[in-house]
């Protein structure tokens, strides 16, 4: 019991660990999502404004201006325990939205100032669009590899709960044997104590039987002797009373007397009947 205790316990920090692990990787998963919806706002806004020249285009722009900086901090504290790989992607990535955000800041600002043609050219360029490629496909790379990352966590929780399984019905079939042999064990010496204590009974019933034949054959002797010495104190006092001297004569009756009363006793000890008058004269 206390080993599947110990196994369930285990199972229960690593299932815990695994939940962690799997937690971070959603974090960081919907970090990238974030930086990349940013950078996608960032862009749009950008590009209305340029076609319009309406400050309300903007907006799109100016609020994921202001989220990116969050994701992206978010973004390094997931990725501060992963591999060197994955910081170095984020690194670049976070050096490429710095230098779009740049791009797209300086063809506003030609907006803005009037140079319609200028920011035009400037988005013409090309630039922008090479380095939100290179952005893009840094991002599927970080997704990638936490994509790889679930799938390993996957794998090994999966693996943890099998082996968590097999570890338990193992454990269990022990402890059901166990208990078997336990009952098994109680059983036995439970009928063993039985066979014992009837043992005990039938050589305590055939000692008190012995026991009682003694008793029966000496409280019988005792019987038939305290009947004799008082019959012979009585026969003596009766026959020869005359002839005693005051003396005997006063012994004769004390020895009828203590007679009588050790009959008395016996009877009182073993609730025998006095003797009749015949078992007397006999």
């Amino acid at each position: 019991m206390a080993w599947n205790a110990y196994l369930a316990v285990n199972h229960l920090r690593q299932m815990q660990r695994i939940t962690a692990l799997t937690l971070d990787d959603s974090k960081i998963q919907a970090n990238i999502s974030s930086v990349l919806r940013d950078l996608t706002d960032m862009e749009t806004g950008q590009r209305g404004y340029l076609l319009t020249e309406d400050p309300s285009y903007l907006q799109p722009y100016t609020d994921a201006k202001l989220r990116i900086e969050t994701d992206f901090a978010g973004l390094r504290a997931g990725l501060a325990k992963r591999a060197e790989s994955e910081r170095s992607l984020e690194s670049q990535l976070e050096s490429l939205a710095n230098s779009k955000e740049a791009e797209m800041e300086h063809s506003i600002l030609l907006r803005q100032q009037g140079y319609r043609h200028r920011a035009f050219m400037l988005v013409a360029s090309n630039e922008g669009l090479e380095v939100m490629n290179r952005a893009r496909g840094l991002l599927s790379s970080l997704s990638a590899a936490e994509s790889s990352d679930f799938a390993r966590i996957d794998r090994e929780r999966n693996a943890s709960l099998s082996k968590a399984s097999t570890e338990t019905m193992i454990v269990n079939a022990c402890l059901l044997v166990f208990t078997a042999c336990v009952f098994g064990l109680i059983r036995h010496y439970g009928q063993a104590l039985e066979q014992e204590s009837a043992q005990s009974r039938q050589e305590l019933a055939k000692r008190d039987l012995q026991l009682g034949k003694l008793t029966f054959a000496l409280c019988n002797q005792a019987r038939f002797k305290t009947s004799a010495i008082e019959a012979n104190a009585r026969l003596l006092l009766d026959n020869y009373g005359g002839f005693l001297p005051r003396q005997g004569h006063e012994y004769a009756e004390q020895i009828q007397e203590a007679s009588a009363q050790m009959e008395q006793l016996r009877q009182d000890l073993v609730g025998s009947p006095a003797f009749t008058s015949e078992e007397k004269a006999a």
